[in-house]
Formats: C-alpha cells, structure tokens, sequence
C-alpha cells in the first residue's frame, strides 16, 4: 500500500507533463497564408512580332522565377489615355491567366526564363484563361502589364510598370483575309452573322457568310456543321486541332476570293501532315504542338495579314 501511495503520484504528474508538452493549437487554413514569406520578382515584358490582329509578348521572369505562371492585363493605349493612365478592375479590361501548374505547362517558369505567348485570337488555344480572346484591331497601340502568380509559399509580384505595343498597319486590299474568329462566328449559326427575322420579329436564321459548305482537310471531307464543331474545339494541347483551326480561316479566305500564292506551299504541307487523321471533336486525331508549329504560324500569319493580301478591317 505504501508502494501504491508513492507511484501514483508520480504517474499523475507525470501525465500532466507529457500533454502539456503537446501543441493542441487546432489547425486553421488559413494559416498558410502567414507562412508565405517574401514575393515574386516583376516579370517583364517584351514586343515581339505583330500581325494586323494579334501581337507576340516575350515574357521574362526575373531573378526569382515565376514556377506558378502569371496573369497579363491590356487594353488599348487610347482606353488607358483615357482613363488618365489609371488601371481598371478585372472586369472593365482584357486579362488573361497563364498557370503554370497545369500539367505540362510552358508557363512554368525558371530564373530569368522566358516565354513568347500570343494576344489575340490564339489565346483560345494557348490553354490562357480569359475574358478576351478575339482578335485585336489593326494599327492600334496597346498597353499591357503582368504579374507573377503566388505559390503556397511564396506571394505574388508586384504588377509591373506599363509596356505598349502596337499591332500591324490595317490593309487597303478589296479581297483581304479574315481570322478564324471571324469564320467562326459567322457561319450558318455564328452569333456573330446577321440575323433573320420572321414577320413576328422571331429570329429564325442567320445570313450564313461562308463562301462553302464543307471542306477537305487532309483526305477527310467536313460538312459547315462539323468544321463549326472543330472550329468551337480548344486545342488543350493538341496541335491537330490548333492547325484545323488556322487550316479551315485560310481555305475559306481562298475560297471567298483572297490571293493564296503565299499560303499554297503551306496549306499542302498541312493537308499532308494531317492526312486520314479526323480532327476531334468529329474523331480523336492527335499531332504533337512541336509538329504543327511552323505551319499554324504561316497559316496564321497569312489569315492575320503578315503576308498575303492583308487583313480585313472586320
């Protein structure tokens, strides 16, 4: 008994001691955010090449990288004039969001590394979240800023200062070319075609302003209805599909009367490359981004105005 009278004290306060040692602080989410210590470098930003619809940015991380990706902001030089040089809210200007934690993103980006994205049309298929991805208007300034994406311990960067650049000069040709975008939204459903009413004023149609019903591309035959389906497809990192996009803007542009001297060489290799494969969402054909390049870029430039007859004021 006397045994007993000495040990249980001992135990007793030797329990006391071992939970008061414990961390009984309940886990709160938010503490995460007080863990970030420190912030992104400011990304630059660089003027590439330009057509008459799009321009090309170098983007530049700084010394600290930016492995999360960044967000870019723009709008016309004559918009931010106007507003006294003084950036709006998200949702009173063009932005767009490049992750760079999508699985293998290109927007992951080391120390000082750099990127080329296009503003304008193709943003549809570079996998950017945005709110603008129509083309821009020719022989316009733009002004834009960016910055780097915060990770779960680093915060984001300050935005940068202002960078303008400016698209190409508008064309004077009368059988000009048009972008996939126009194409697109203007087919026999395109919300873009002029409506058709009904004596009762009941919109029943639209004025379809595709000079065909139906293309080849590669040895496949498409209906208008399937190529506005390829058309509505994001290429999500497929390059079949970025190609059929720019592929289907040039040959309507040759077929409503635009010159193709310098696109033909192009529009044969792409017919080519593609061959039997069925551009989804029709099939589940596949090209490789790194295989189609070269040739969206000469398709592109040419329904863009680069080269050929120019580009339509749309």
């Amino acid at each position: 008994m006397k045994n007993l009278f000495f040990i249980l004290p001992v135990v007793v306060i030797s329990a006391i001691l071992f939970y008061s040692c414990q961390d009984n602080t309940i886990s709160n989410p938010n503490d995460e955010l007080s863990k970030k210590t420190g912030q992104y470098d400011i990304p630059t930003i660089t003027c590439g090449e330009a057509t008459q619809a799009s321009i090309n940015l170098i983007v530049t991380a700084g010394a600290s990288g930016a492995p999360a990706g960044f967000s870019i902001h723009w709008m016309t030089l004559d918009e931010f004039t106007a507003r006294n040089e003084v950036w709006p809210s998200s949702e009173e200007m063009c932005n767009a969001s490049f992750s760079g934690n999508a699985n293998l993103s290109r927007y992951n980006l080391g120390p000082n590394e750099s990127v080329t994205i296009n503003i304008g049309e193709f943003l549809f298929d570079e996998g950017a979240s945005t709110n603008c991805d129509g083309a821009l208007y020719c022989g316009t300034q733009y002004v834009f800023r960016i910055f780097a994406h915060a990770t779960s311990t680093v915060n984001k960067s300050n935005f940068s200062g202002t960078f303008t650049c400016e698209t190409l000069p508008c064309g004077s040709e009368e059988v000009c070319t048009l972008t996939q975008g126009y194409w697109k939204t203007h087919g026999a459903a395109g919300p873009g075609s002029e409506k058709i009413y009904d004596s009762d004023n009941n919109l029943i149609g639209y004025i379809d302003e595709w000079p065909v019903t139906s293309l080849t591309l590669g040895t496949v035959t498409y209906t208008e209805t399937q190529l506005q389906a390829i058309f509505d497809q994001s290429a999500a990192g497929n390059g079949l599909i970025a190609l059929a996009h720019q592929l289907i803007a040039a040959k309507l542009n040759i077929a409503n009367g635009a010159d193709d001297t310098d696109v033909a060489a192009a529009i044969t290799a792409a017919d080519a490359l593609i061959g039997s494969l069925i551009v989804p969402p029709i099939g589940s054909g596949y090209l490789s981004p790194s295989a189609t390049s070269a040739l969206i870029t000469t398709l592109t430039n040419y329904n863009e105005g680069t080269i050929g007859p120019g580009h339509c004021d749309e």
